[in-house]
């Protein structure tokens, strides 16, 4: 894709060599978030590209902690629910829980019970998809509430680490792709 916006975001987009640790090539997204007008422009290209891709969400599913930055803004933006999945311990009433492996390490993510209607079409929006496993576990959680999730939503994608075999058959969506 070559326009204006990705453009823009490509130059924003700053790259971090070795962190969190030795190896990693960590894309930041924090200039993006500092520049006025972007954070609104990349909510209308992913309303504009849902609309393209013919996916229609009850619900906009976002992870922690940056899925908590382009959820709300997308779900505000089409008129649907934004349920957080969030860190164990976070969540103040009963949750589903289910652990996943980073591109670094491992974690577990957690979601309110009731959070999801059984029936809903959810869609999973996060800032990055690297390994696949935050999206894999927010899937199962989504599942396990009696959601279908459609479609999953990024800012980056990195090339190169088997994350679009790990989720599949959850279909992508990026703006900006990299290798790994």
């Amino acid at each position: 894709m070559s326009d204006d916006l990705i453009q823009k975001l490509e130059n924003t987009v700053r790259t971090v060599p070795n962190f969190p640790i030795e190896g990693v090539l960590f894309r930041d997204i924090t200039p993006v978030l500092g520049e006025p007008g972007l954070l609104s422009s990349i909510t209308d290209r992913f309303s504009e590209d849902l609309e393209r891709l013919g996916w229609t969400p009850d619900v906009i599913v976002g992870p922690e902690a940056r899925g908590f930055i382009f959820g709300p803004l997308l779900a505000e933006r089409i008129g649907c629910a934004f349920v957080p999945v969030r860190k164990p311990g976070k969540l103040p009433h009963v949750t589903l829980s289910q652990e996943y492996s980073l591109e670094y390490g491992s974690n577990t993510l957690e979601i309110h019970e009731d959070a999801i209607r059984p029936g809903q079409q959810a869609i999973i929006i996060d800032d990055l998809l690297a390994t696949g496993g935050t999206i894999s576990a927010c899937t199962r959680l989504c599942q396990a509430c009696g959601a279908s999730v459609i479609g999953a939503m990024f800012l980056i994608e990195l090339d190169g680490l088997g994350a679009r075999d790990t989720i599949s058959p959850i279909q992508v969506h990026s703006l900006l792709t990299y290798p790994a």
